[in-house]
């Protein structure tokens, strides 16, 4: 129902992403694209990167008036490093660094930042694309591996995402995100599972005046001071993000397929953000240590008294999915990020044409993205979510599809189908 691509390269004149199925009539206009592309910048431990963009975004398609045409809605995100890399990175000129280091010669050191961004790309990164996508395409020179591996690439999903949270929060539907872990720094939650929708709302509103989006201050300053080390030390580090979704209707995906159940199309989006290397719905891993009675979420009789269909459930460890479908209760999903795969204190690696022993690459990096991260996991999920609702419900504009599922909500609260 809900399709969307992206296009561009980390260095390229900017970044295109087409969203299309979207419903007419959703309000979108600019400055709320921009303010996601702003959390997706912030962060401690962010690098010199972030300090050249200043990222908006342009519709160019799908939208009059601030209101989306039902046609695909088309934005673009310049990257203002583009006029440093315009000869590097021409789609019509040939590669001027083809001959700087020759097949069988030893790599040299570029004394400036301009033959750096010349030279091919021939040590691979231990933990990135560059090898894979290399040995994949055939590429000599790595750079045309790494400008679409990037993680710039997560601004377009960021501005597509923006849409997508748009689209839900006319439906009732909110999503946030926070930092849990950042090294061994880490925020333990209390209740860790709530099914009260309030205290997701509330620790997500902690985070965003947090520099590491973590949403308790002593866990803040732990976080911070792992990626200070870290940056003294020339080194990078990881952690773990958690984002979700309060105000969801129960019955999006199936459990009828393997690729229609939602939290395999969750884990998948999720896992797709680079650097991504382990996800979790609900409680996740810490299933596995548990016995089954400590483990479900139990269902309780109303407190108002006992009516056909009605219930309530004093923990979500679920995850607000079972089977594969949402059960009304908050979505949860963790993500594991790993540390960053460019150090300044370059990894051992081989330089390829020669096979001779060398340093990795330096690309300009950051040392922290885990609170980016969330952002990005965050869109992800909306985008997901968005996709199944409009699957689940129909509609071709934004007030059939709030009449629809306001027609779900008013039959659950009957007590459908026993009421």
């Amino acid at each position: 129902m809900l399709r969307w691509l992206t296009g561009g390269e980390s260095h390229g004149p900017g970044l295109t992403v087409v969203v299309d199925g979207l419903p007419a009539g959703v309000p979108l206009d600019g400055e709320r694209v921009a303010a996601e592309l702003a959390r997706r910048q912030q962060g401690y431990g962010r690098g010199g990167r972030m300090r050249i963009e200043r990222d908006r975004a342009r519709f160019l398609g799908g939208v009059r008036h601030g209101r989306s045409t039902g046609a695909p809605v088309v934005l673009w995100i310049e990257n203002r490093d583009w006029a440093n890399w315009q000869e590097v990175l021409s789609p019509d000129l040939p590669s001027p660094g083809a001959e700087a280091e020759g097949a069988g010669e030893a790599p040299r050191e570029s004394p400036t930042a301009a033959e750096r961004r010349r030279a091919p790309v021939e040590r691979p990164r231990p933990g990135h694309a560059d090898l894979a996508g290399a040995l994949k395409y055939g590429h000599r020179d790595m750079r045309d591996v790494l400008e679409r591996a990037s993680a710039r690439e997560t601004a377009a999903r960021t501005a597509a995402g923006a849409v997508a949270k748009r689209l839900l929060a006319e439906l009732g539907v909110e999503v946030g995100s926070f930092v849990e872990r950042i090294g061994p720094a880490t925020w333990r939650r209390e209740p860790a599972y709530p099914a009260d929708p309030d205290a997701w709302r509330a620790w997500a509103a902690a985070a965003e005046r947090s520099p590491v989006r973590c949403p308790e201050p002593q866990a803040e300053a732990a976080m911070m001071e792992v990626i200070e080390q870290a940056l003294r030390e020339g080194d990078t580090v990881g952690g773990r993000f958690l984002a979700f979704a309060v105000g969801l209707p129960a019955g999006l995906g199936s459990y009828a397929q393997w690729d229609r159940r939602l939290d395999g199309r969750i884990a998948q989006a999720v896992v797709s953000i680079p650097g991504v290397k382990a996800v979790a719905i609900g409680a996740g891993e810490e299933m596995a240590e548990e016995p089954g009675s400590c483990v479900h979420d139990p269902l309780l009789p109303d407190p108002s008294g006992p009516r056909p269909g009605r219930f309530v459930r004093p923990s979500d460890r679920a995850g607000g999915l079972e089977g594969g479908v949402t059960n009304g209760e908050p979505l949860l999903v963790s993500g594991v990020m790993k540390p960053l795969a460019t150090l300044r204190r370059g990894l051992p690696s081989v330089h390829m044409p020669s096979g001779q022993p060398a340093e990795a690459t330096y690309e300009r990096s950051d040392v922290c993205v885990v609170p980016a991260a969330g952002v990005v996991a965050e869109a992800m999920l909306a985008l997901v979510l968005a996709d199944a609702l409009l699957e689940a419900v129909g509609g071709d504009s934004l007030e059939e599809v709030r009449r629809h599922v306001e027609e779900r909500r008013r039959a659950r609260e009957a007590g459908w189908p026993w009421g």
